[in-house]
């Protein structure tokens, strides 16, 4: 059941990528899959939208990790079979979890329970943690996403907040 969920999630409300090529003002979005990932990327910077009952886009900007890390403890064969009572008593199991990813923000949250249809664009592939929130902070910025009405952030970096600017 779990798996069907992704699935209509996946097809219902997919991630594109913005492509370098641009018509006009425009820039190009294409559909983004697995493949796509470079080797070594750490995360992505995102945009997601979606337009509310009184007719405004809203927009959020944010980031996410492709991978999560996540202790698993050994179970009790395992445990028992160990011979170093030293040794770490867990293993680090590394998952995709950006498909199912619908935002931090708590209306972006409401809005995807709601069924309300949610663009989701990935403006950018950073190969560290440092670009990642570097490459986020100045989308941030670029955007104006404090002064704005219709972008949801409520604060950069923690230290910048909508309001008090």
């Amino acid at each position: 059941m779990k798996n069907l969920k992704s699935k209509i999630k996946k097809d219902m409300y997919p991630w594109k990528i913005e492509s370098q090529a641009q018509i006009g003002n425009l820039k190009r979005v294409k559909p983004f899959n697995d493949d796509m990932i470079p080797k070594g990327a750490v995360g992505f910077v995102y945009m997601m939208n979606y337009k509310a009952k009184d007719g405004v886009m809203y927009s959020y900007i944010g980031k996410k990790n492709f991978y999560s890390k996540r202790k698993k403890k050994f179970g009790k064969k395992a445990l028992a079979a160990m011979t170093d009572k030293r040794a770490k008593k867990y293993e680090t199991v590394v998952k995709l979890d950006y498909e199912n990813y619908f935002s931090s923000n708590k209306e972006l949250k409401q809005a995807y329970k709601d069924g309300k249809m949610i663009y989701r664009t990935i403006l950018k592939i950073c190969l560290s943690k440092a670009s990642l929130t570097y490459e986020e902070t100045k989308a941030q910025f670029e955007h104006e996403v404090l002064e704005r009405d219709y972008y949801l952030n409520g604060n950069i970096l923690g230290r910048f907040y909508k309001g008090k600017i």
